[in-house]
């Protein structure tokens, strides 16, 4: 594959995560930073309390609208499951036709922080579909189980942060340690349908300077999956980094393979180097979709959600447009494509550019901890 020439200024190097999230403060930790984010974004915006935020544009100044579909979990949709307070719900098709959305910290009781904490669960839409994507199962019946053993021990958790599938297997990323402080990364597959899973691999966390913690699988037709990846910590500057793997060594991380610049042209095999302009980075999902590639992400400064379409897995993100989907606004004021303290945005198995679907994250109090389907209108392919 071809790749044009792009920018090349200094290398920005992300640092290891600080220590920012013991035990008990995981609460304030994350939400504060969206908060943060959504008042520094309201305030460039010009959005005042009691003021409608206008809609989003790209780079391009394509319009960008979109509105709420529904509830993907709350008390309503998932307390059934014992799982009434969980976040990301990483949507993945099964090999069975089901879609499991793979929630991350997970609580019963009668909000965020209660009792019965699980990461990862899997609750499940058994008859799925983009215009009726509900909830009517998990992995574990009646109490929504732990999908992975995770004993929390000194506050530690397991975030997922990507699932999949490719044939008849799925895979799930983790991200393992305190929030935030990524002791290492873990891989797993599953052979039915995502009821049991079995451990592959590890890679550690300070891995590229930790930015091979986050990542996100863009399955292609040509035998591999490309993988983008960032430091997961929203308070940490992070490159964006690359690799390719063979479909069947997922598993083997002697196999990933990474994309980078060395004396003077791009190459399979260099070093990493950044694909993209350092920043905070949020959640990202990487995806093949319309014989083309989708990136989303949540932008930290300014507060927002981002989208990118482009050709190949190597094509110039540097001087692809950013599109904004997802603004920030404040509670009592959301409408639109303008959420409070919003974060995830992972694309839904089934989406089109013409017909867009994300799975949208919310929290800013201990009974406002949910995920949430959003279609997004208007993209530039």
């Amino acid at each position: 594959m071809q790749q044009s020439p792009r920018p090349q200024g200094p290398h920005a190097q992300g640092s290891d995560p600080q220590d920012l999230h013991p035990q008990g403060s995981r609460s304030l930790s994350r939400r504060s930073l969206l908060r943060a984010g959504t008042g520094a974004a309201l305030a460039a915006a010009g959005i005042a309390a009691g003021t409608a935020p206008a809609d989003a544009t790209g780079r391009g100044a394509r319009l960008i609208t979109g509105a709420k579909i529904r509830n993907l979990t709350g008390p309503a949709e998932t307390g059934r499951f014992a799982a009434p307070w969980t976040d990301l719900g990483i949507p993945a098709r099964c090999p069975d036709g089901t879609m499991l959305l793979v929630g991350g910290d997970t609580f019963d009781g009668g909000g965020v922080g209660g009792p019965d904490w699980r990461a990862p669960v899997g609750l499940r839409a058994r008859n799925p579909s983009l215009g009726s994507l509900v909830i009517d199962d998990s992995v574990g019946g009646a109490h929504a189980e732990s999908l992975v053993p995770e004993g929390h021990d000194g506050g530690t958790t397991a975030i997922p942060s990507d699932v999949f599938t490719i044939g008849d297997t799925m895979y799930m990323h983790l991200m393992r340690g305190v929030i935030y402080q990524t002791h290492h990364s873990d891989f797993w597959r599953s052979r039915d349908s995502g009821e049991t899973w079995e451990y592959l691999c590890q890679w550690p966390g300070d891995q590229y300077n930790g930015q091979f913690q986050q990542k996100t699988y863009a399955v292609a037709d040509d035998g591999y999956c490309y993988v983008l990846s960032t430091v997961f910590n929203r308070d940490v500057t992070s490159d964006l980094l690359l690799h390719r793997v063979p479909q069947d060594a997922l598993g083997n991380p002697a196999a990933y393979e990474p994309w980078g610049y060395a004396n003077g042209a791009w190459a399979w095999g260099n070093h990493p180097t950044s694909v993209s302009g350092p920043r905070r980075w949020g959640e990202i999902c990487f995806r093949a979709m319309d014989g083309k590639y989708a990136l989303t992400w949540l932008n930290m400064d300014p507060l927002d959600m981002r989208a990118q379409i482009f050709p190949l897995p190597t094509s110039n993100l540097f001087a692809t447009p950013e599109q904004t989907i997802i603004v920030p606004t404040v509670p009592g004021l959301e409408f639109g494509n303008a959420v409070a303290s919003p974060y995830g945005g992972f694309i839904i198995p089934g989406s089109t550019f013409g017909d867009f679907h994300i799975a949208v994250s919310q929290w800013y109090d201990d009974q406002n901890y949910r995920v949430m389907q959003y279609r997004i209108n208007g993209l530039g392919v």
